[in-house]
């Protein structure tokens, strides 16, 4: 069923898919990106005051800085694990950086100068992690896989302008979506990390896409770049929902709250947090709780 966007629903006393402003329009540049939260429940944006950041919000909205880089590094998506080991991938240097969250000591985890600009990253219980790769000048892109070892290798050659990126529950399936042709994509996760089986799951006819996270269920919550809205997609290809957000760029997703049924959704238009709750939790919350 494909409920109106804006649309909310009572459930347990609260008011789900409505979206609210965390924090104030302009904390952020217009390179807001990322976004993760980790286990205590801070959000981490990029570009917070100013660029190139890494901000870190509470779950009421305050922010702050919480690490600037100066050797040229330009951080996108973020994502951590269980440990709270934070993961980075930085387009400006072709790198996906690994960060302690205590001492924010950097450390180059994989590189490949060959890389066009590490956009989103995904990660699985294992350590592993898939990284999309587009090249906006061409319209084109790819996909690489990271070990936790370091060792990088291109698993997705010859696709569209790869951008979000992610990996069902059960990690048996890897999605990634083109922004530019509009297409999200299924992959077979293999044991050694190899994708096969390219199957398209669904295109929209307009508008474009950027990050997406899973949920619990397998349900992909899809930023619409241009159209201001969250859209929900099932592992089947279709439309659930669709959530209206108070801005029309949105760049990227992912859960929180106490509960992880909290969606954070970094907005472009107004360079701010946006959040509202969802009816069941994320698939990274779960893995790193």
């Amino acid at each position: 069923m494909v409920l109106v966007a804006g649309a909310s629903l009572a459930c347990f006393g609260e008011t789900l898919w409505q979206a609210t402003p965390l924090t104030k329009e302009k904390e952020f540049t217009a390179g807001i990106e990322g976004p993760a939260v980790d286990r205590d429940g801070n959000i981490y944006a990029v570009s917070f005051a100013r660029t190139p950041t890494i901000g870190k919000i509470t779950p009421e909205g305050r922010g702050e800085v919480w690490i600037e880089f100066t050797n040229g590094t330009l951080a996108n998506g973020i994502r951590f694990n269980r440990a709270g080991t934070m993961f980075v991938a930085d387009y400006a240097r072709h790198n996906i950086l690994e960060i302690d969250p205590k001492t924010k000591a950097v450390r180059v985890l994989a590189h490949d100068a060959t890389m066009n600009q590490p956009n989103d990253i995904a990660l699985m219980a294992s350590g592993r992690i898939y990284a999309s790769d587009p090249d906006w000048k061409n319209n084109s892109g790819q996909v690489w896989v990271v070990e936790p070892t370091g060792s990088i290798r291109k698993v997705a050659p010859n696709m569209g302008t790869t951008n979000g990126i992610e990996v069902a529950p059960d990690e048996k399936t890897l999605y990634v979506n083109e922004s530019v042709q509009r297409n999200i994509w299924a992959f077979d996760i293999q044991n050694d990390g190899s994708v096969t089986n390219k199957r398209l799951l669904i295109r929209f006819p307009d508008f474009g896409m950027d990050g997406m996270r899973c949920d619990v269920d397998g349900n992909l919550y899809v930023a619409r770049y241009g159209k201001g809205t969250v859209v929900v997609v099932s592992p089947a290809g279709k439309v659930i929902r669709e959530i209206a957000l108070p801005g029309k760029n949105p760049s990227n997703v992912c859960f929180g709250g106490p509960d992880g049924r909290t969606v954070y959704v970094t907005e472009v238009e107004h360079t701010q947090l946006v959040q509202f709750r969802a009816s069941r939790p994320g698939r990274e919350w779960k893995m790193i709780h």
